[in-house]
């Protein structure tokens, strides 16, 4: 019997749904793909397109045509209400989605926590392609003006993030400019703090600024008010305050965890509704929460293909196992980087080659499966 798999997202929990489009097609099944874009960007090379290391076209997938290619049906839109009763999804568009199976793999969005006054530049770190904006307005001021360039956010985006416009300014031969990361805390405060004070170090030595305990409480017009009281000129700023599951299940009226995310059990699939599954940044794993980094959503992949399957057909769930530690590695600009595994931390340019292989070697994997049906 024919059942309809809908797949909301293309992020990296669906790559190896998406690359087994054909063979789910194949057993019967009918599979639609919504997505906001025709690409989905790997979040973890955009500080690098940020910096001008990599072309947008190195860090993205082509989802539509990976959709298309294997004879699913792809919707450019954006999901704002799944009905889990009538087993529907309304899309912005108004047009409405039946299913079988659901899977959500929206990601997050950054939540601004300040004030934003008319006529202030303000850039969100995510969707990951409002980098390649941010990119353009600092290449369009660079070259005649010194700039001063705002950080909103103390976490690892905002360290990526800083020392990669250093980079881009650098290598488009710009004005020296003044690049400030205000943290609301303390920076990388999740953190050890050898791995705090060593990407500080790494950022002060190449003279970014880094404000603790002073968070913009409101974007202006070439300034930004902080928390102690005092006003900073700053002609860009930038919102690296930290992402948060899309809204999408809370105003669903589905079961959440504490940070929003759609609450989900060993098997990635609802609590409540067995018949809806996620992975990624916009879920809340019940049985462990997990911080949101890619490498939880890359190791997700196979374990939801497979129960989306199995939900399709009847047969027996696989759990989720969270895996153990894993290798965290910040691109702060000018091709250095900082390593972390298991205590064991190293810097500089050794780090960073050891990122841009592991990322581009992810990233010639997927591409290589998206072209071939």
């Amino acid at each position: 019997m024919t059942k309809r798999l809908l797949l909301l997202g293309g992020g990296h929990a669906h790559l190896e749904t998406l690359a087994a489009l054909a063979a789910i097609r194949a057993r019967g099944h009918d599979v639609t793909v919504v997505a906001p874009s025709p690409h989905h960007y790997y979040s973890g090379m955009g500080p690098g397109m940020l910096g001008g290391t990599f072309t947008p076209e190195e860090i993205r997938f082509d989802t539509e045509a990976a959709v298309t290619d294997r004879g699913a049906r792809f919707v450019r839109g954006l999901a704002v209400a799944i009905d889990p009763f009538e087993k529907t999804v309304l899309l912005e568009s108004g047009e409405q989605l039946g299913y079988d199976v659901l899977s959500a793999n929206v990601g997050s969005f950054v939540k601004r926590p300040f004030e934003t006054a008319p006529g202030a530049d303000v850039f969100p770190v995510k969707p990951i392609e409002s980098l390649l904006t941010l990119r353009q307005a600092i290449l369009d001021r660079c070259r005649n003006t010194a700039l001063h360039i705002s950080v909103a956010g103390g976490g690892p985006s905002s360290a990526e993030v800083a020392g990669n416009i250093l980079q881009l300014i650098n290598e488009a031969r710009g004005k020296r400019p003044v690049i400030t990361i205000h943290a609301r805390r303390r920076f990388l405060e999740s953190f050890p703090d050898k791995i705090r004070t060593g990407v500080a170090g790494r950022l002060c030595q190449r003279d970014i600024g880094l404000m603790e305990d002073n968070a913009v409480v409101r974007a202006e017009k070439n300034a930004v008010a902080l928390a102690s009281g005092a006003r900073q000129h700053a002609d860009i700023i930038v919102d690296a305050t930290g992402v948060r599951p899309s809204t999408l299940f809370a105003d669903s009226h589905l079961p959440t965890g504490p940070d929003g995310g759609l609450l989900v059990n060993q098997y990635l699939q609802c609590t409540a509704h067995p018949g809806i599954f996620g992975g990624g940044d916009c879920i809340h794993f019940e049985p462990e929460p997990l911080t949101k980094v890619g490498v939880y959503a890359v190791r997700q992949n196979a374990v939801l293909r497979d129960n989306l399957v199995a939900r399709l057909e009847g047969s027996p769930l696989s759990p989720f196992q969270p895996g153990g530690s894993y290798l965290l590695i910040f691109n702060l600009g000018e091709g250095t980087g900082y390593l972390h595994k298991n205590g064991f931390t190293t810097s500089g340019r050794l780090a960073f080659r050891i990122k841009t292989f592991i990322d581009s070697r992810f990233m010639k994997k997927y591409q290589s499966l998206f072209s071939s049906k």
